[in-house]
Formats: C-alpha cells, structure tokens, sequence
C-alpha cells in the first residue's frame, strides 16, 4: 500500500495527517498468517501480512494508541480468487487534470490515467483509474495508480466511504485487479486524516465479499 500526502511525509493513498506517531510501541506484532503454496493465494496473504504489520508499527500506524496497544489484525474476508479479475485497461491520454474532492476542505490533484473494463459475478463494470499529478513525479511512484470504488457492501460489511486498491501502470492494456487487495482509507480509523472521496462512476453493483472489512 503507497501511503502519501501525510504530514510527516508517509507515502499512503492519498491521505492527510495533521501529526505523525510518537514512536513509542505498546503492543506485539500481530502473529503473520502462514504463506499458502498456492501463488495467488500466497500473494493475498502477504498484502494481509504486510497491512497488519504496518498497522502494528506505532511509526506510520493510522490507528489511535488506544486501539494500536490492544491492535491483533485487521477484519480481512477470506481470500477468493474469484474476485482477482483481469481487466482490458485503455489509457486516457487526453484527460485534464481535476481537484477530487475529500472528506475535508484539502482537494487532491488528479487525472484519469485511464479506464478498466472487466466482468465480475455475470456483470461487466467499467471504472476511472487515477494518477496523483504531485505523487507521480516522486522516485518509486512514477507508475502508481489509484482505484477508489464503493460496491454494495459499504455501511454493512464493509467502511461505508468505500475502499481503495493499489495498481501499477501495464506495459500492455490488460492489468489484473486484485479485489482480495481492497483496503480502507485511512479516516476510517481515524479522523484526523483527510481521504479523497470515491467518485459517483465508480461504484459497483455487487457485494465485493474481499478485501479489509470495516473496523471496528
């Protein structure tokens, strides 16, 4: 996950925090699950690794210190493959860059890098792909794009804003979308991070049972 725009300078998907942590640490990590020899499986179990780990550590943790000491994993669905899906992905060479909106007064610069089109539960869905126009010219994200979506979980199994995935420019015009990957922003955690908002396009009309559940 590329955890950017925070105040102390932590790469995040767009996110905003007035303060950084404190460095103190008042827990143990959460226990890795075990690696399954299935490839893409193993790839599912080692972002949920990987996101519990960052969680865990009090340095780039969103968790409050009253909900990082006692902090034993995130509510993650099982992994199922069935929701990592390839998508014919068309670049948008023409799009002029706009200001996304965010749960705060802050608005992120962005522009539509592109347009996936893929099937999911006997429905094909078509969705905007973002590129952050001050992230892109950082070292080691100059191929970062962001794919913000809502679906009909939000407010019932999952964060009612909607979630996030990480993708990567392809050097051809398919990419895999991993919904397995799907996490929240960081405000539903905490409140004092700023979250761009999920455009309207962007909304899928099905239940997206992978990813980070809501936290509770």
């Amino acid at each position: 996950m590329k955890d950017f725009f925070l105040v102390c300078f932590s790469i995040g998907a767009l996110l905003l925090s007035v303060n950084c942590g404190d460095g103190k640490k008042y827990h143990d990590q959460a226990a890795p699950k075990e690696i399954p020899s299935d490839r893409k499986l193993a790839s599912i179990i080692e972002f949920q690794n990987s996101l519990n780990e960052e969680f865990s550590d009090p340095e780039v943790s969103p968790l409050p210190d009253r909900y990082r000491k006692d902090f034993q994993g995130l509510d993650f669905f099982e992994p199922d493959t069935l929701y990592s899906v390839r998508a014919k992905f068309v670049r948008t060479p023409d799009a002029i860059p706009f200001m996304m909106p965010t749960n705060t007064d802050r608005l992120s610069e962005e522009v539509v890098y592109g347009v996936v089109t893929f099937s999911l539960n006997g429905k094909e869905y078509q969705l905007e792909v973002y590129q952050n126009e001050e992230l892109k010219s950082e070292e080691g994200f100059e191929d970062y794009l962001f794919l913000p979506f809502t679906d009909e979980t939000n407010g019932e199994l999952t964060y009612e804003g909607g979630r996030y995935i990480d993708l990567t420019i392809p050097e051809e015009d398919t990419l895999v979308i991993d919904f397995n990957k799907a996490y929240n922003p960081y405000c539903a955690y905490n409140k004092k991070y700023s979250c761009p908002l999920v455009p309207s396009q962007n909304h899928i009309s099905t239940r997206i049972l992978a990813g980070v559940k809501a936290f509770k």
